[in-house]
């Protein structure tokens, strides 16, 4: 069999994308015409908001902590990487769905109880009032547990863009009397952020549709939303195709604008 070139394919018209477009605007139709597809796509339509805030503030939290996994992975100190690749390892391995139950309903009340034995003096003198399990919601219950499943993934992205980078840059960077922190901010980060990109992309679409997930703990989002309604009416073929259509119209989205940020960082 003939090997299959690497460019294969990129010169080829999106067709699939056409196609995409079609269904997504046939679907936009049903949903204008038909009162009931109206209704459905109203009440999803609510937890969209939610979806998106609980998305963005776990991804970005997710991003500052898998960096700082990815730099003690990449330590001087043995100790830093051995604790890097311990927390990478053991996140993930563990299902994210278990993730969450873990910290909604085990971290949680371990966090709490920690605080209150840091405040008990000034519980005892009557300062404070001591901290419930039910004032951490469980919005942040869940943005904490995606913060913490997506890290270990992100680190391993973070650390494969700093090692591409060649290291007699660093080594000349070096050379010029630049301080750590400047060879990495100036010479390191620049080249390794072309490779890091496309994966960090990936995992924020990923994200995305794993958010669903927190549906489980109650919390308003597009899926929850669409679970509530299809459970007291009923129409499930209705309302599952329409949270299915709007997570495709997020993740499609999405990706499409990150492939063209991609191809202008090609270009630059």
């Amino acid at each position: 069999m003939a090997p299959v070139s690497s460019d294969a394919g990129k010169g080829d018209y999106p067709w699939w994308l056409v196609a995409l477009a079609a269904i997504a605007l046939a679907l936009a139709g049903v949903i204008i015409a038909n009162d009931l597809y109206a209704q459905v796509f109203g009440v999803v339509l609510k937890g969209l908001w939610v979806t998106i805030f609980v998305t963005l503030v776990a991804f970005v939290l997710a991003t500052v902590l898998g960096l700082g996994v990815a730099l003690m992975a990449l330590s001087e100190h043995k100790a830093l990487r051995q604790i890097a690749r311990f927390y990478t390892e053991v996140i993930r391995g563990v299902p994210i769905l278990v993730l969450l139950f873990y910290i909604a309903f085990v971290g949680a009340p371990a966090l709490v109880a920690v605080i209150n034995f840091v405040i008990s003096p000034l519980v005892s003198a009557g300062a404070m009032e001591p901290v419930l399990v039910r004032d951490l919601s469980l919005m942040w219950r869940a943005i904490i547990a995606l913060m913490i499943g997506y890290s270990a993934f992100i680190a391993e992205v973070f650390r494969a863009g700093i090692q591409s980078v060649d290291k007699g840059q660093v080594e000349a960077a070096k050379a010029l009397g630049l301080s750590r922190f400047q060879r990495f901010r100036l010479v390191v980060f620049p080249q390794a952020v072309r490779v890091i990109l496309p994966p960090l992309g990936n995992d924020f679409v990923a994200m995305v549709k794993d958010s669903s997930l927190v549906s489980v703990l109650g919390v308003a989002d597009i899926t929850q939303m669409g679970k509530v309604y299809a459970s007291g009416s009923f129409r499930f073929f209705e309302t599952y195709s329409i949270v299915a259509y709007v997570y495709l119209i997020l993740t499609i989205g999405l990706s499409l604008g990150l492939r063209g940020l991609e191809r202008r960082m090609r270009r630059t």
